[in-house]
């Protein structure tokens, strides 16, 4: 099998095949930088961070560009509210926003074109839409004429026949199927500031779908693979990229359009009137995991709307543990006689069992279950003490292949605390073996204390994590 997507473009799972045999390029549209990202925003991001993750698990070698907004309506405002100028206020927001991509363990993408970077080649593309008759002027701005291009509404599934151009739209945003021309260049006006760039379109600033299309098109070219973000970007901003990109070169633009659903918080729209609008540093102020934030942000499909909860957390936690568990089992785990065919049969089947639910669609829902399924059995396995040598690397080897997608195995806390429960299990032993089982069970209780497991198998003691 092999990779499908759900194509928001055509509404029907398609085969994955690149334009370039072996490679993949991905757009993810970033953050607008005038404030720290909220669990909302990570949904998409650890979604995008998974799809970049399961195209490498697949062969793929992936080019990714995430670009940042650092110049729109909500910069400007921000930037205003804080007495600063735009590009200190802004790069406070890029750091924040690294940062919480480490802590949510992200993979950085390999491309991070900032808006304000990019003026130049967004005057260009404006330009080439000007010369093939897709615009028009008033007062200094330009905006794009949505009647020159007959394909719009595809993406956001609007009806042609109902849908009706309402004028134009200065704001960067604006309600759903309002169909509007919209602002490609925006006049400079007093309350941008010192705000504005002096282009060949005159003084200004860009709009906010512009800056998108010439971005991925200078680091992916004029058609690239994928494009991805989250649903409230399909319209306009998306569905805007399309058009203007398309108008632009005279060709196709994306192949592939994914979009994440919308997070929910304890069954409800995340507002902050409700008390449920958490930023990543909000969660982490109450003490909560940061990974088992990532497996509950990964853990539901990514086209179903996900309930954040903090019960849901504690689940999250618990099977990030099991995993954890098994990794340390695997370990420590003494070599046993063999199990016969066991430990290959068992694996085999959940590789391409695992493999086949990623391929559809990124069902990780789905592999997880073969998962943990065979965590399960190979549990069962250690607990009987006979995998061989070979078998404990096989098993081990298909752990860490999942992990590199899941990343959920890597301990940041002290590594001194099992190297105490190593030496106190060690001690319980010896104290067994001279027959001073007051001693021993004194010892055992103390590892228990310290939330570990110990337990005796005939190739000797092995222990894990409660």
């Amino acid at each position: 099998m092999a990779l499908r997507f759900f194509n928001s473009l055509t509404r029907s799972k398609e085969l994955f095949q690149p334009l370039v045999p072996g490679q993949a390029g991905l757009y993810t549209c970033g953050p607008t930088v005038y404030n720290y990202a909220h669990i909302g925003n990570f949904r998409t991001f650890v979604f995008e961070d998974l799809l970049r993750r399961a195209l490498t698990f697949r062969g793929y070698r992936v080019t990714q560009v995430m670009n940042f907004t650092d110049v729109d309506d909500k910069t400007i405002r921000g930037s205003q509210a804080a007495g600063e100028s735009l590009e200190v206020f802004t790069a406070r927001y890029k750091q924040a926003f690294f940062e919480d991509l480490d802590t949510l363990r992200v993979q950085r993408a390999e491309v991070y074109p900032a808006a304000t970077e990019h003026v130049g080649e967004m005057v260009e593309l404006i330009r080439r839409l000007r010369e093939r008759g897709h615009t028009y002027e008033d007062a200094g701005s330009v905006y794009f004429r949505l009647s020159t291009f007959p394909g719009y509404g595809r993406l956001a599934n609007l009806n042609p026949e109902q849908m009706r151009s309402s004028g134009r739209v200065d704001n960067d945003e604006y309600e759903k199927e309002d169909v509007r021309d919209f602002a490609l260049w925006k006049a400079w006006i007093p309350e941008d500031g010192p705000v504005f760039w002096e282009t060949e379109l005159g003084k200004g600033r860009p709009g906010w779908h512009i800056e998108c299309s010439a971005m991925s098109m200078k680091y992916l070219g004029e058609q690239f693979d994928i494009h991805t973000g989250g649903v409230d970007n399909r319209f306009p901003h998306h569905e805007n990229e399309i058009a203007q990109s398309c108008c632009a070169t005279g060709g196709p633009f994306a192949g592939t359009w994914l979009h994440s659903e919308f997070l929910l918080v304890e069954g409800k729209k995340m507002s902050k009137s409700l008390g449920n609008f958490y930023t990543l540093r909000d969660l982490l102020e109450k003490g909560l995991d940061p990974v088992a934030i990532r497996y509950t942000l990964l853990s539901v499909h990514y086209r179903a709307q996900l309930n954040f909860s903090f019960e849901g957390i504690e689940a999250s936690a618990q099977a990030v543990r099991r995993l954890r568990d098994l990794n340390g089992r695997l370990g420590r785990s003494p070599a046993g006689p063999g199990s016969g065919d066991k430990v290959w049969q068992l694996t085999a089947a959940c590789e391409t069992d695992f493999t086949e639910a990623l391929d559809d669609d990124l069902n990780l829902a789905g592999a997880l279950g073969h998962l943990f399924t065979w965590v399960r059995e190979v549990n069962a396995l250690l607990d009987s003490g006979s995998p061989d040598a070979g078998e404990l690397e096989r098993l081990q080897a298909w752990l860490n292949r999942v992990d590199s997608l899941l990343d959920v195995l890597r301990e940041e806390q002290d590594e001194s605390a099992e190297g105490r429960v190593a030496e106190l299990v060690a001690q319980r032993a010896a104290a067994k073996q001279s027959r001073d089982f007051p001693a021993a069970d004194r010892l055992r209780l103390e590892i228990e204390s310290l939330g570990w497991v110990v337990k005796d198998t005939p190739q000797g003691p092995v222990f894990h994590r409660r």
